[in-house]
């Protein structure tokens, strides 16, 4: 008698944990996908160190995207294609006169449900011109959503210093980076000129590391895409619109 019923009872928790393993793997999926919105920072075209890694790093963390499901849908915005030094950002324009390239890629940051920050490291920081792109867009545009960042470098360091500079930047814009970053140590023995892996590097690792932070940026991008189509987080948390001085603490 008690042989049968610890039989029915390994049976029966057997039951439940092969239920509960095949529901968390079925939940995994992203029904309706994100819109993914990749900003490669890097401006330079000639001069040392070579190779020039931005264009394969790029296409690699797209490819990554990508290769996750293909309900999402990507879009890359690169900082040496687009705009010029700051002179006036987009939010100071009238809207009838705001110039159609600015107002182009304003359209692409505001669909996003979530930011890919792509940098090399320039003297221990990011490179100028991604924050010369993003600084052009005020934070209504990027905040109450996810950003994921990928620093890369030809040397050991893999660009950490410009990773870790970049977490106050970007939620001080309101897309509050996931706690996963990706480093990319002397990149060119890495990815290709074509953004593909190196037949010597470990495909399983690379992936098993880049899909870490890619997980979180789609939980957090779901979650707050899900949440801002029920509230309008901008009703209890208004964009200042005419000087920082309006979110300044009540003090006379």
């Amino acid at each position: 008698m008690n042989r049968r019923l610890n039989f029915i009872t390994y049976s029966f928790w057997g039951l439940i944990l092969n239920s509960t393993r095949q529901s968390s793997s079925a939940s995994t999926g992203f029904v309706n996908g994100l819109n993914i919105c990749i900003l490669s920072g890097s401006t330079r075209l000639q001069g040392q160190p070579q190779p020039i890694l931005s264009d394969r790093i790029t296409t690699y963390i797209e490819d990554s995207i990508a290769k996750r499901t293909p309900q999402h849908n990507v879009s890359v915005i690169r900082a040496r294609n687009n705009l010029p030094l700051l002179e006036r950002p987009h939010f100071t324009y009238p809207k009838s006169q705001v110039p159609p390239n600015l107002e182009s890629i304003q359209e692409t940051l505001s669909k996003a449900d979530a930011y890919v920050v792509i940098s090399p490291e320039y003297n221990h920081s990011p490179c100028p011109g991604l924050m010369n792109l993003m600084n052009h867009f005020g934070s209504s545009v990027f905040s109450f959503k996810p950003s994921g960042i990928v620093s890369y470098s030809g040397g050991q360091w893999g660009g950490t210093r410009a990773a870790h500079s970049l977490r106050p930047f970007l939620s001080e814009l309101g897309c509050l980076p996931v706690s996963a970053m990706v480093h990319i140590p002397k990149a060119s023995l890495v990815i290709d000129e074509k953004g593909h892996l190196l037949e010597a590097v470990d495909e399983q690792e690379w992936d098993s590391y880049i899909n870490r932070m890619l997980s979180q940026l789609e939980w957090w991008g779901e979650a707050s895409k899900d949440q801002r189509a029920k509230v309008d987080p901008f009703t209890m948390s208004p964009p200042y619109r005419v000087s920082p001085s309006q979110r300044n603490a009540p003090i006379r």
